[in-house]
């Protein structure tokens, strides 16, 4: 009966230590079992982007397909984005909110992405600045944006999706890290875009 309790306490210590281990890694940097499987996704979402379906060429794509490439600087960041926002969609990378123009579209192109988990693709853009630069790569142009600024906001604030009078991203995740109470925002302004894809 000892050996037995012994091997129940041992098995409780370590799987204790691995749990801790696992929050502190989620909490230094991001969830890491997700991290791993966002990683192969966003290998896929590579290779669909290298490649893209017509559908995506004519501007209709499906949940879930690759529509852009999204470099930021600042924070030293780059994803593949798909389109949609729903769960299944998000795991994959930023996703592009289906009720928005497509980026290269007149208006306000909206995207969201996650902050620890899924490789956690928007963990710092709370940490933008005016000025820094975002690049949307699609396979027709590329678009250059300049940030304009940086707000939290209520969960339910529709509105920053909204049209302005000229074209915009916005850049949206949970806030505060492990929380989903608020929104950070990122408003950015398109300066510049180009016909033929960056290299």
């Amino acid at each position: 009966m000892r050996s037995v309790l012994r091997f129940v306490a041992s098995v409780m210590m370590v799987s204790g230590l691995l749990l801790i281990g696992d929050a502190a890694v989620t909490l230094a940097w991001q969830e890491p079992i997700s991290a791993f499987m966002a990683d192969r996704e966003q290998q896929k979402l590579k290779d669909a982007f290298e490649e893209p379906p017509a559908r995506v060429v004519r501007r209709q794509p499906l949940r879930g397909d690759a529509i852009a490439r999204i470099d930021i600087p600042a924070i030293d960041k780059t994803a593949y984005v798909v389109e949609g926002t729903d769960t299944d969609s998000l795991r994959k990378g930023p996703g592009h909110y289906p009720d928005t123009p497509l980026p290269g579209e007149r208006g306000t192109v909206g995207i969201a992405g996650h902050r620890t988990t899924y490789g956690a693709p928007f963990r710092n853009i709370d940490e933008l600045h005016r000025g820094d630069r975002i690049i949307l790569e699609t396979p027709d142009g590329t678009y250059f944006y300049r940030v304009q600024r940086t707000r939290i906001v209520d969960d339910q604030a529709l509105w920053v999706t909204r049209p302005v009078g000229y074209d915009r991203l916005v850049l949206t995740a949970c806030h505060p890290l492990y929380s989903a109470s608020q929104r950070v925002a990122v408003f950015a302004r398109l300066v510049r875009r180009t016909g033929s894809r960056v290299r």
